[in-house]
């Protein structure tokens, strides 16, 4: 079996070219959070390069969570434009460029958003799969992950390995997937590169991520050596020439399973005769609470799902201080260790199902909810919880605009390489979560390929018991970024 890694070469700098300036998209933090009547906690502009919230809960029970103080864009994130991304450099000297701060504010409501309307989708699926029914495409894969009704999505492992795979995108396939993204490729993969350089890690909390491509080395195909460099220098990247056989596949699932701790243990079931290349992302959290739960703060409860039926679980009862809220649902937020991230719910309101909430939100409503948290005493119960969830997605961004990119006619990946056999194109984009939330913390991994083929105030208590159909986070406190959306249909015990 021959197997070549290639390491990106750091000769030259990865250039985002400058072009015209964009304001931010709306979904920029409101003038202030909020005590329980609606008074100023800490007033700070979202968008702006000077203003900054503290980077961390340095009191869990008072302080809310930061947001972004807009010190990114060490790639070229605030050398960005509008338009398609093979169009920039042509207009990068005319136009003044963004500052980092709406670059970054951008990127958050654009990656919120895309994980939102990604969780419809799949919650969508779930309904379809557990009646029997198919929500999309009949080519839909199906997983067993499904039949609880559960989903877990991780826009950010997503979105990881599609911006990878955009950097080689053309014409009217890159304009559809950034009109998906809600972003432009160099922007948002500008904000990736360096939200992943800049992960945080202590002793009792850690998010890591790693990107790899692996590539045929049948000689019909033919890589573009500065994409490789490219997603080198932005991504960290490795890359690897094999033989696309079943060693291979394995060496994939390995080094998924090795980037998730163990948690996702395979993301690939074959590599088909066709198949070229594999982009790559694996994400692994982990992260205990900063007021772990005492064993007296546990006790059997009943969780009422959307059909009527309960069923007993562990509840973990405890006093918390952030209240989330909108016209249909309340919720909360409860902080990991050093406050970095954040456990974060929303409970719909009594005869409203959790389909029908979550068709209410959009990214920037969202953000708004997680943004503005009320400073009020909150008694709260969160059950113990493990979800795993699978499926290919590629039906899923289809409907979300993405469809050249899957059409072998129709696809533009010059700027990957080209092939004898025919066309590239996207066959697959398979996704796979894990989550367990315990009276310690929550541990949870995600990986996403996307598999190319050639052919043609105090004293009101608010209570949020998490007893019922319920949508959860864990968002990064900083950027407050969801790292993973879910929801919570069924109960499994970790």
């Amino acid at each position: 079996m021959r197997r070549q890694y290639v390491k990106a070469t750091k000769a030259a700098a990865f250039l985002l070219a400058a072009a015209m300036a964009v304001s931010a998209t709306g979904c920029g933090r409101g003038d202030a959070d909020r005590t329980q009547d609606g008074s100023a906690v800490q007033g700070a502009d979202r968008g702006g390069t000077d203003a900054e919230m503290p980077s961390e809960a340095t009191d869990s029970a008072t302080a809310p969570p930061a947001a972004a103080n807009g010190d990114a864009g060490t790639a070229g994130g605030s050398a960005a434009s509008t338009g398609s991304g093979e169009d920039r450099e042509k207009d990068g000297g005319e136009n003044s460029a963004k500052n980092d701060g709406a670059v970054e504010a951008e990127a958050v409501c654009a990656i919120t958003d895309f994980g939102l309307r990604l969780l419809q989708l799949g919650m969508e699926e779930a309904a379809a799969a557990a009646s029997g029914k198919e929500a999309f495409q009949p080519e839909s894969a199906r997983d067993e992950s499904l039949s609880d009704g559960n989903v877990l999505l991780s826009p950010l492992s997503v979105l990881q390995a599609l911006t990878m795979t955009a950097g080689g995108a053309r014409g009217e396939t890159l304009r559809q997937m950034e009109e998906a993204f809600g972003i432009s490729v160099p922007e948002l993969s500008s904000y990736l590169a360096d939200y992943q350089r800049a992960l945080p890690a202590g002793d009792e909390y850690k998010l890591s991520m790693a990107n790899g491509i692996w590539f045929t080395a049948d000689e019909s195909f033919t890589v573009e050596t500065d994409f490789l460099e490219r997603s080198g220098e932005m991504f960290d990247c490795t890359a690897c020439r094999a033989d696309f056989d079943d060693s291979t596949r394995q060496e994939i699932n390995a080094w998924v399973k090795n980037n998730t701790d163990g948690m996702i243990e395979e993301i690939l079931d074959e590599i088909p005769e066709d198949a070229v290349m594999y982009l790559v992302n694996a994400l692994a959290f982990d992260a205990r609470w900063q007021e772990r739960y005492r064993e007296d703060q546990v006790r059997e409860r009943e969780f009422t799902m959307a059909d009527g039926t309960a069923q007993k679980v562990q509840m973990m009862y405890s006093e918390e201080s952030l209240y989330l809220e909108d016209e249909h649902a309340q919720g909360l937020m409860k902080y990991y260790a050093d406050g970095k991230y954040a456990f974060a719910a929303l409970l719909p309101e009594e005869g409203m199902t959790l389909a029908e909430y979550a068709a209410t939100l959009t990214g920037a409503r969202l953000l708004e909810i997680l943004w503005n948290p009320v400073s009020v005493q909150v008694s709260a119960a969160i059950p113990r919880f493990r979800s795993e969830y699978g499926a290919d997605i590629r039906d899923m961004l289809r409907e979300m605009g993405m469809a050249d990119a899957f059409d072998m006619a129709r696809a533009d990946f010059s700027g990957i390489g080209s092939s004898s056999q025919g066309n590239l194109y996207i066959s697959r984009v398979l996704h796979k979560t894990y989550m367990a939330v315990d009276e310690n913390g929550t541990r949870a991994g995600a990986a996403t390929a996307v598999e190319m083929r050639a052919e043609g105030a105090m004293e009101d208590v608010k209570v949020v018991h998490l007893d019922r159909p319920f949508l959860y986070m864990i968002i990064d406190c900083r950027e407050r970024l969801p790292i993973f959306m879910g929801t919570v249909e069924a109960v499994t015990a970790p």
